[in-house]
Order: C-alpha cells, then structure tokens, then sequence
C-alpha cells in the first residue's frame, strides 16, 4: 500500500464531492476526513438536483471548490439498465456535462471523474487494458450507461486538451464495502450473496443456491481501498500523470489484478457469515461472462496497489451489514411503539 503522495492539496482547500452517499462517494467523504481535510462540500439529491442547468450553475457560483471528485450516477443492476435505458443514458451524461462544464467555468484546480469498467467492450482479451476502450461492441445489457461513461471520460480529455484543463478519470472494477446496496432485486453479486447467506443462517436453513455454474470468474475491490487509490490519483502532480497517460487515452483501471471463481466467493462468505449449511448451484441460471478481469499495470506503475485481501473486505463489509440490520429493526420498533 502507499504511504504516502505526491501531495498537492491544502487541508484546507475546498472539495466537492459530488454522490457523496453512494458506495464510493462515501468512502471518499470518510477517507478525506480521515486525513484532516476540513472543507468538504456535500449536497443530497433533494438539495442539488445535477441534471438542473441552472441549479449547478448557480451552485458552482457560490460555491467555488478547488477541487471537484464526480461520484454521482444514475446506478442499478441488469433489470433496470434494460427497463430505463432513456433515463440511464440521459441522466448520466447530463450530470457528467453540467459538472464538468461549470468546473470549467469556475475554474476549478483539478477533477477526478469516476467511471466503471462496464465501458469495455464484450468481447475483449482477459485482463482489460486501458487501450481496448471502443475496439468492440459493449455488452448489451448495460450499453446506455456504459456509453455515458464513455462520454464522462471523453469530456474530461475534451476539456483538457481544448482548455488546458486538469481532469482526471478512474476506471473501478467490481466493487463492494460499507453502504453497498442491499436491494433484493438490484444488488451486486457480493451483497446479494451476502444478504443470501445471512439469512439463509438466521433462518437455520440446510443450502444456499447460487446462480449459475460457479465457474465464472470476477474481480473484486474493497471499497476504501477505491477511495485511497482516487485520491491517490487526483493528488499526483501534472507532470507525473501526464507521464504515465495519453492525452486521449487517459482514464486509469483500479482493481486489484486478482480474479476468483463465484464458487471460491462462495465458500469466502459461507465462512465469513458463519453459515454452516450446504452450497448449491443452480445450472439453469446464467453465469455470466465467464470471465472479468482489469489490467491494472498502469496504476501500479504510478505507484499504487491495493492492500485489502477479499476474506478482509468481506468480514468488514458484514460487520456493518449486521450492525446497520439491527440499527434498522431498532428503528422500526421505536416508530411502532411511539
């Protein structure tokens, strides 16, 4: 792990840190915290809608950060990618546009822009560099967002090239940690194992069927571990960035270049949730593509890996799993009985 960076912020300095409540938004909140940085600029969705021109407009007026970290998205999973591919599209290049045209326009120092490894294409030599982004077609299920992602990072080298602006991008693999989403219906392949065995435990049931063959393989990143690695990114100084990109091929892999089998992740949360009952696969489920791996060289070449083990990551991400359903219960018994 890094222990230091090449710094170029003040503690001091204002940071935007637009999707502060999501998954990585919220690591990056809590890690920036953690580091001493005192002025950090939040806003809820009720308070700043960032597809509203104007409202970011006037926001970024009064506002003035120095630093701009864009978090925000319209997120889900395979069924609502399919059901609102308008509204994924649309939204998602809406607020990537109206962020980083007023970062533009109110001259902020720097901005990190963070995308998801869905921009690549289908079919594409295992692990992904960074160079095969728009060599194939993307997967189908999920190409409007992924499109918009594409879009993020294309506007960030727009502006850089065009204005002499310093806007940077990340690519994250999978990634899971504290404020994952849970929802049944939406959740990622961690939670929803997650959520499967710890009830399947509480419920003293014999198995826990998981989709699909077990054989496919997926990458997986602790979720503070993508924290450390953003703001390792967008504390790198010009010349050291410049460097290690390309002026239009500038966006970055994060991950951690080590793949596992669903029935390896399996057998990972049956231990760490304590379920004492059998696996079980069902084959009529898809997998999948068989295979989803990033190359991460380049991040490793500028001086960054990762540092939490998956057993790790896992045992803290169902720490505050447990914690948050019991908080929840609690809650829910105060109301009925107040």
């Amino acid at each position: 792990m890094v222990t230091k960076y090449l710094t170029t912020m003040n503690k001091a300095d204002k940071i935007y840190i637009a999707g502060h409540s999501g998954l990585v938004g919220s690591a990056i909140v809590r890690l920036l915290e953690a580091k001493g940085f005192t002025n950090l600029i939040i806003r809820t969705h009720e308070e700043l809608d960032l597809t509203n021109q104007a409202a970011v407009q006037d926001f970024f007026l009064v506002q003035k950060p120095d630093y701009v970290i864009l978090a925000a998205g319209k997120v889900g999973g395979i069924h609502a990618n399919n059901t609102y591919p308008a509204e994924f599209i649309y939204q998602n290049i809406v607020i990537e546009a109206n962020v980083i045209h007023n970062a533009y326009q109110n001259s902020v120092k720097r901005l990190l822009f963070l995308g998801s490894s869905c921009i690549y294409p289908k079919d594409v030599r295992q692990p992904m560099r960074e160079e095969v982004l728009l060599t194939d077609r993307l997967e189908p299920t999920n190409e409007p967002y992924a499109v918009a992602k594409i879009a993020g990072i294309k506007l960030c080298e727009s502006y850089n090239r065009q204005y002499g602006t310093d806007y940077r991008s990340v690519m994250p693999t999978n990634l899971y940690g504290i404020n994952d989403n849970f929802h049944q219906e939406n959740s990622h392949v961690i939670p929803a194992l997650m959520q499967n065995f710890h009830n399947a435990k509480i419920n003293s049931q014999e198995e826990v069927i998981v989709w699909g063959s077990g054989q496919a393989m997926r990458e997986f990143l602790y979720v503070d571990d993508m924290a450390e690695a953003s703001l390792f990114v967008l504390q790198l100084d010009q010349h050291s960035y410049q460097s290690s990109t390309e002026s239009m091929l500038s966006h970055i892999n994060v991950g951690t270049g080590v793949d596992i089998t669903i029935l390896e992740l399996a057998k990972i949360m049956k231990q760490v949730v304590g379920f004492e009952g059998d696996i079980k696969f069902d084959t009529n489920k898809p997998d999948g593509a068989m295979r989803k791996l990033i190359d991460t060289s380049r991040l490793r070449r500028m001086g960054w890996i990762y540092s939490t083990e998956l057993e790790n990551g896992l045992r803290k991400t169902y720490d505050w799993y447990v914690k948050t359903i019991e908080r929840s219960k609690l809650i829910s018994s105060e109301k009925i009985f107040n």
